[in-house]
C-alpha cells in the first residue's frame, strides 16, 4: 500500500522568522494512520528526526536542486521502544493493573502513571494506554529504575506502554 503524504512547506516560516516545530508537531498529531509527512525546508532539521523516531516515523532525505531538502518521514508499523536497561532476558508478568489514560491531558497522565508506581511492588507490571507516546515521562522512569516497552496499536491513535517496577517503593 502507498503511504500518503501530508505537506509542509516551512521555507516561508523560517524566511520570517517563525518557529516552525509547533506547525510540524501539529501537523505530525494530524496525521491519519498510514499517512507520512513531507517536510520541506531550506536545511536538513538533524534535530527534528530524533523526535520524529520517538513518535514512530523513519526519514528519508532528499536535497533538492535549490538547495532546499524534503525530508519524508514515514510510520513504522508497530515499532516498539524500550527502556536502555530492559535485555531480551527480562521477565514481564502479566501487568497487575492496568489503565485507559486516553481523555486525560498531560501533564495528568505522567503525573497518575508515576503516582501508581509508587504503590506498586518491585517487579509489579503496570499498562497503561495513551493517546500520545509520553516522550517526557521515559527520560522519568529511566531515573528511577523502572524498565519500559511501548508502541502504537494497529490503528496509530493509542500508545500502549507496559512499566516493570524497579526498586522497592520507600
Amino acid at each position: 500500500m502507498a503511504i500518503e503524504f501530508k505537506e509542509l512547506d516551512v521555507r516561508e516560516m523560517l524566511a520570517t522568522g517563525i518557529e516552525p516545530f509547533p506547525a510540524i508537531m501539529s501537523a505530525t498529531d494530524e496525521l491519519r494512520p498510514g499517512q507520512g509527512l513531507l517536510l520541506i525546508a531550506p536545511f536538513q532539521p538533524k534535530p527534528l528526526y530524533s523526535v520524529m523516531e520517538r513518535k514512530g516515523f523513519r526519514h528519508e532525505v532528499t536535497a533538492l536542486d535549490t538547495g532546499d531538502f524534503e525530508v519524508r518521514f514515514r510510520p513504522v508499523a508497530a515499532e516498539i521502544v524500550t527502556s536502555s536497561n530492559v535485555s531480551e532476558d527480562d521477565d514481564w508478568p502479566e501487568p497487575s493493573r492496568s489503565f485507559d489514560l486516553t481523555e486525560l491531558e498531560p501533564p495528568q497522565p505522567m503525573v497518575r502513571i508515576l503516582g501508581e508506581l509508587e504503590t506498586m511492588g518491585a517487579g509489579e507490571v503496570l499498562f497503561v494506554v495513551l493517546a500520545r507516546e509520553p516522550v517526557f515521562l521515559f527520560p522519568e522512569l529511566t531515573r528511577r529504575g523502572h524498565k519500559w516497552a511501548g508502541n502504537y496499536d494497529k490503528s496509530g491513535e493509542a500508545f500502549r506502554l507496559l512499566i516493570k517496577r524497579g526498586m522497592e517503593p520507600k
